[in-house]
């Protein structure tokens, strides 16, 4: 009888330890985005205006489809994770998600339009701001506890990555458009500040849902993306878009500055690539690129084209370009931005980039 009831206890405890460890004992990651981040929520949104499921969106990526990255390749998040060691997460709408998927991948709830006020990007219908994919993520909290038990939950999602890579929208689509009334309620100086005291209380809201681990990512000169270049007078790039930046990753730098010492087992970083971006922006040639201000996926002389699609003209070659479309960065700019994040973030024994797979959902192990 003795023996029944160790060996009993022996199994739970080598079942609760194979559970806690999630899969072979591989941390996962946890992504809140907008469409930088995006791998494929927004195509499955069925009202937003904001998608990437044409072609030639994917066109770098595994089988050369669209898959919901809003670029011809990988995102700095999809780089990141792979130098890293950790699965690329698969989309929360993704159909084939569960909770064993879950335990051995991750989610990505990044959303194309989505930005850390709720009001940000309304014009594109449907799309995620940061106050909802934290409220899903807290549903994912929730179904894993069910699976594992509070204990092995919490250890799961405490020894998880998260990456918090918002604000662009906030500025783009909302704040720099007069017909959002946060162009008109504040300034930049208190814009700035209101982003701060709501991504605070979002940061705060993670923690408490097990986020220790956690990366936010600045943003980079907005102001030279094709889309404004365009729509100034002169075709250079706008200075208070690109002040504005500067303005939020200072503030936000600050900001995981105070919150780290405060909260329990914290590591709360911030990075920017800033100045390489606008470094490259301002001197291709020296990083292999020849053109940083138009877009490599575009309608020719009709501009903006606002989306890339099967009756766009490609560059001639990918790999020179800068940015993809009038908003989003190539892959090989991705490559560049994602090398410059880790060494703001101080990783160590970083390999080189996996290339891309076919799917974001990683095998199950054979049994």
């Amino acid at each position: 009888m003795k023996f029944e009831i160790a060996l009993s206890l022996l199994l739970v405890v080598l079942v609760g330890i194979t559970i806690i460890q999630g899969c072979n004992g591989k941390a996962v990651q946890f992504i809140f985005g907008d469409s930088l981040s995006d791998n494929g929520n927004n195509n499955r949104l069925s009202m937003t205006l904001a998608k990437a499921n044409l072609p030639y969106y994917g066109i770098d990526f595994g089988n050369g489809l669209p898959n919901g990255r809003f670029t011809n390749g990988r995102t700095v998040a999809d780089i990141i994770g792979d130098s890293t060691g950790l699965p690329r997460p698969p989309a929360f709408l993704d159909p084939s998600i569960n909770e064993d998927v879950i335990l051995e991948n991750g989610v990505n709830y990044a959303s194309g339009g989505g930005g850390i006020l709720n009001e940000t990007g309304t014009y594109f219908i449907q799309r995620l701001s940061l106050w909802k994919q934290i409220e899903l993520f807290h549903g994912t909290t929730e179904s894993i506890t069910k699976k594992l038990g509070k204990q092995a939950s919490d250890e799961f999602f405490q020894e998880a990555r998260y990456v918090v890579a918002l604000g662009s929208n906030d500025f783009i689509n909302n704040y720099l458009m007069p017909v959002y009334r946060d162009s008109w309620t504040y300034n930049d100086e208190t814009f700035v500040e209101y982003l701060m005291e709501t991504l605070e209380k979002q940061l705060l809201v993670l923690h408490k849902l097990g986020a220790r681990k956690l990366m936010v990512f600045g943003l980079g000169p907005m102001g030279c993306i094709p889309l404004q270049r365009v729509l100034s007078t002169t075709g250079k790039c706008r200075d208070r878009a690109n002040k504005l930046a500067l303005s939020f990753n200072k503030a936000a730098n600050n900001l995981l500055i105070s919150l780290e010492p405060k909260l329990t087992n914290a590591s709360f970083k911030f990075g920017d690539a800033y100045d390489v971006v606008d470094d490259v922006i301002r001197n291709p040639y020296k990083y292999g690129f020849t053109n940083a201000d138009s877009p490599c996926c575009s309608l020719g002389r009709i501009r903006p084209a606002l989306t890339c699609t099967p009756a766009s003209t490609l560059c001639g070659d990918r790999t020179k370009y800068v940015f993809w479309d009038e908003y989003h960065p190539s892959d090989s700019a991705n490559e560049l931005i994602a090398k410059e994040l880790i060494k703001k973030f101080g990783f160590t024994g970083v390999g080189s980039p996996s290339p891309a797979p076919e799917s974001d959902i990683a095998p199950s192990p054979s049994n």
